[in-house]
């Protein structure tokens, strides 16, 4: 609890006690000091209400709860019931307290598991370690990190090896080994060993500062329910204002026209209550409150979601369509067979890889890592590359061209067909003439089908995979993770005119997940883009609306859940909060009720949803 609620829990408990011994005395309400004496706890409650309504009088922002709080008050101390008039703040107080150390434990309970930004880097100096500004650290320095310290920057491990602790940025409790020449971001823990790390990113670019500024501005990117409440309390609070103006009004000089007693503090005393259950402070409080827990239980599972307004659309998705290599393959090529290959088959390999020794896409790095020793790109020049189809350069003079069957057919070469094991075949031919194919396969994601079917299960009704492949590769794929439907041999701009088509004839919400820079045009166009954060591109990251810090697939499933229940909640709190005012406005404009029930109205109700937004926060297993 900090100073300021202390001091509010003093002013109550200190109201109480005041209140307490006037009933012991006792006081006398009617008279004049017992008037002067109530002034006491009165003021003492509710004195910051009070300047807070003043203060929005004067800049003209009438209507809010501190001036309908000061309102009914003044009024009730008017009518001379001090004790309600003092009761409904104190109660008031009471909730706003409640709801303050609520909200305090809700962010602070975020705050420590994303309290992920390191303090300082280790560098070595003169065979000293020196403690440096992680933003003064350049790319391509090397870093020290010891055991027990946060991993300040991104970066390649260089030497030694360890275990890390990645829960903060994953949600995932079991360890990460890592060794020499393995990746490594910032914000994880070194559990174990002393590791040197290459920084590969400053520390503007690196993992962990993206991953705060994206937790930061969450709440900034309002979602249609909040803006609805806010346009609705614009509106409410005014109506209701007036509406107690003519209840105060209207029945006496009705009653006066028709000559009955005009009854004047009665309704005066109705139309008090009618302005304390109108406070629309449990729906102003409890819907924002909602989606801050649940975009920090997606959080706390290593789910990133941009704003509340993501986190509504993707409670609607019915179609999630899927990018496959790095999605639901994990993007790991091999070559698995060299086929039909009239010369050496080394020598093949070797134009292969010097070919492609300039692009950083999978499958050139399985052939270079075929080849069996690093390319000498200077006997590379004039590297052309057909987006989606291969890629033509010259190698020592000579023209190779290695890519599919429609680069092939593109160039008149006379290709081969290949008969074997499904998986993406890639063509070679040097100075015209055909040299063989190479077969790779790519591997996929252990728990993919299990993802999908967990779709399915949740209310997804489509399922659909795009990829760049070919007809049997993808076909064999798709059926492996019971994916129902899917496009292949696609290029990156036919993936955003499929997703077009498919956005035209589904009728709920379609998310796209992908983790390539080719993805990023696809994850922009869909309703929901999600990005893979562990070992997806800065571009398709940037581009995203939820970004999975560990690249599991049932996370997708399991941010939908959140996204859903989270809803559910804003649902449920704005129908009892709305449903119970209702009902307590007539009975108040009735005289049914008092002003005792006009403070569960308020306080009650708020506290109630406040309670039930909180519940957003805690995620469980799906």
């Amino acid at each position: 609890m900090n100073k300021k609620q202390k001091k509010v829990l003093y002013r109550i408990l200190a109201t109480v006690i005041i209140v307490a011994i006037y009933k012991l005395i006792p006081v006398d309400e009617e008279s004049l000091p017992g008037a002067l004496l109530y002034l006491v706890p009165y003021l003492l409650i509710g004195y910051d209400i009070l300047i807070k309504a003043v203060k929005g009088i004067s800049r003209k922002q009438v209507f809010d709860e501190n001036f309908l709080m000061a309102v009914a008050t003044v009024g009730a101390y008017g009518l001379r019931d001090y004790l309600e008039a003092t009761a409904v703040m104190l109660f008031y107080q009471i909730g706003e307290l409640f709801q303050s150390y609520a909200v305090g434990k809700s962010r602070k309970s975020i705050s420590a598991l994303m309290d992920i930004r390191p303090d300082y880097a280790n560098i070595e100096v003169d065979g000293q370690l020196e403690q440096v500004d992680p933003y003064d650290v350049a790319i391509g320095q090397t870093i020290v990190i010891q055991p027990g310290e946060r991993v300040p920057l991104d970066g390649i491990i260089i030497k030694g090896s360890s275990s890390l602790n990645t829960a903060a940025l994953t949600g995932e409790s079991k360890p990460r080994d890592v060794a020499e020449g393995d990746e490594i971001i910032s914000g994880c823990i070194n559990n174990e060993g002393i590791l040197h790390v290459q920084t590969t990113r400053d520390f503007e670019g690196s993992t962990v500062s993206k991953i705060l500024d994206l937790v930061e501005n969450a709440s900034s990117l309002k979602s249609r329910s909040e803006n609805f409440i806010s346009r609705f309390a614009h509106y409410y609070t005014p109506a209701v204002c007036f509406s107690a103006l003519a209840l105060a009004a209207l029945p006496p000089l009705f009653n006066l026209i028709t000559g009955k007693p005009a009854d004047v503090a009665v309704w005066l005393y109705r139309a008090l209550s009618f302005l304390v259950i109108s406070c629309p402070c449990a729906l102003v409080i409890s819907i924002p409150l909602s989606f801050f827990a649940g975009l920090g239980g997606a959080s706390r599972q290593g789910i990133l979601i941009k704003g509340s307004n993501y986190l509504e659309t993707l409670s609607q998705v019915k179609c999630v369509v899927f990018d496959k290599t790095g999605t639901i393959t994990k993007g790991v090529f091999e070559v698995t067979g060299v086929h039909n290959c009239p010369i050496d088959r080394q020598q093949m390999l070797q134009y292969a890889a010097l070919a492609e020794c300039h692009s950083s896409h999978p499958i050139a790095r399985s052939i270079i890592a075929a080849s069996g020793s690093d390319p000498d790109e200077s006997r590379v020049e004039d590297v052309k590359e057909y987006s989606g189809h291969g890629v033509v350069a010259l190698v020592d003079g000579h023209q190779v061209v290695v890519g599919n069957h429609k680069l092939m057919q593109q160039l008149n070469v006379d290709y081969r067909e290949c008969q074997d094991d499904v998986g993406t075949v890639i063509h070679v031919a040097v100075d015209g003439q055909y040299c063989g194919h190479l077969l790779i396969a790519d591997v996929i994601k252990e728990n993919a089908r299990q993802a999908i079917e967990k779709l399915h299960e949740i209310g997804v009704s489509s399922t659909i995979m795009l990829t760049g492949d070919d007809e049997r590769v993808a076909a064999s794929v798709a059926e492996q993770v019971s994916i129902r439907n899917y496009r292949a041999s696609l290029l990156p701009q036919q993936k955003v005119e499929e997703v077009e088509k498919i956005l035209k004839d589904e009728s709920g919400k379609v998310a796209f997940v992908g983790d390539g820079i080719n993805d990023a045009p696809v994850l922009t166009r869909c309703d929901i883009g999600i990005a893979m954060g562990a070992m997806g591109s800065d571009a398709a990251i940037e581009a995203a609306d939820v970004v999975l810090m560990d690249d599991d697939l049932l996370k997708i499933a399991k941010s939908v859940k959140i996204s859903r229940k989270c809803l559910r909640i804003v649902y449920e709190n704005i129908i009892f909060a709305i449903g119970v005012k209702l009902i307590c406005l007539l009975l108040g404009a009735l005289g049914i009720t008092n002003m005792w029930a006009a403070i569960f109205a308020d306080v009650g109700v708020m506290v109630i949803a406040v309670l039930n937004a909180i519940r957003a926060l805690f995620v469980r297993e799906v």
